[in-house]
């Protein structure tokens, strides 16, 4: 049975294959580390961000699978830097060489998680649009209810969030006009112009043309503008068309989307670049072993040999494994009980 992939090794190519072994499975180890450090700030990132995303949003799965997979690939570069140094020297190379085979099953195991990592970061930031639309749209409507059950802190973030992205509304400032963002146990029910308002609007809700004062703009010239912003009479020299110069331009939903899909696309890259380092050094570690296997754990040894992937060709493979298992499922012979001799057959006259 011919082996799978064979590749001819001598003295010379062993030895350059274990020491570049050694540099790839410090860079696979340093890519890994460096996944969990960007998959732990995009974690913190959502933390924080949560309140902002729909509750059915898969979006989170990401970096939960990219720590997962940067783990086991931090662990495969060190290890497999640790075995590659050790098959330099025959005498520090035989307790690595119940290591390799355990190593390798974990990389590739380690393997499919950064590819289902990199699918993920492919196709889950598709989904934050609607996600980040349903969730800052409920957060502004439970802008005002800061004594409500499970609400007492969206005010707050949302003010945090408009302050620290430079953000305002959903989509711009004018969302704020269809909302009710004053909590009612501030307004006055005898005031004629707040009974206006409400009873204006088939929800009874108390709307205004203004914002928080989170959407103000700390940059600007002249005094933040918040009420009466449709309103060109209202205050002089101001163009309500322009609100820019008082009021952040961007709505929180552009703001967020792209900052989260910048995160995802660094941290697949990663994972892509990740995954190949992981696939040539699993490669490079199975050629050693092989290699070392045919020299008795000896890399200086004298002569060629010859490393490959598989013992056999995947025809043998599942050959074998079959019967192997099939042997193993037949029942094993019944052995006649102690102090009782076989039957002997009588044997006719001649």
């Amino acid at each position: 049975m011919a082996p799978v992939l064979p590749l001819v090794l001598p003295l010379q190519p062993r030895i350059r294959l274990a020491q570049g072994l050694w540099l790839l499975s410090w860079l696979l180890a340093l890519a890994g580390g460096l996944i969990l450090l960007c998959s732990g700030h995009l974690l913190v990132q959502l933390r924080h961000l949560g309140t902002f995303l729909a509750p059915s949003c898969q979006f989170p799965a990401l970096p939960q699978a990219s720590l997962a997979a940067g783990a086991v690939a931090l662990g495969t570069g060190l290890v497999g830097a640790g075995a590659s140094r050790a098959s330099l020297n025959a005498a520090l190379y035989p307790p690595w060489r119940g290591v390799l085979g355990p190593l390798l099953v974990a990389g590739t195991a380690g393997g499919g998680l950064l590819v289902l990592a990199l699918g993920l970061a492919l196709a889950l930031p598709g989904s934050l649009d609607e996600a980040l639309e349903e969730g800052l749209g409920t957060a502004l409507a439970h802008y005002r209810d800061t004594e409500v059950p499970g609400h007492c802190q969206d005010k707050r973030l949302v003010d945090e969030l408009q302050l620290r992205y430079h953000c305002c509304g959903r989509h711009g400032y004018k969302d704020w006009f269809g909302v009710q963002w004053v909590s009612s146990r501030y307004l006055d029910p005898s005031d004629q112009d707040v009974v206006d308002r409400i009873q204006s609007n088939v929800e009874g809700l108390y709307l205004t043309d203004g914002v928080p004062f989170s959407c103000c703009n700390p940059h600007s010239p002249r005094p933040c503008l918040q009420n009466h912003l449709s309103d060109s009479y209202a205050h002089p020299l101001f163009d309500p068309r322009q609100p820019n110069q008082n009021l952040w331009a961007q709505g929180c939903h552009e703001v967020l989307l792209e900052h989260l899909q910048d995160l995802a696309g660094t941290l697949g890259s990663m994972l892509a670049v990740t995954f190949l380092l992981q696939a040539l050094v699993l490669l490079g570690l199975r050629y050693l072993q092989t290699a070392l296997e045919g020299l008795g754990g000896v890399i200086d040894g004298e002569g060629e040999t010859q490393g490959y992937l598989f013992p056999s060709g995947l025809k043998e493979m599942l050959k074998t494994a079959w019967l192997q298992g099939w042997v193993a499922r037949r029942p094993a012979p019944e052995e006649a009980p102690p102090g009782e001799a076989p039957p002997k057959e009588d044997l006719s006259e001649a």
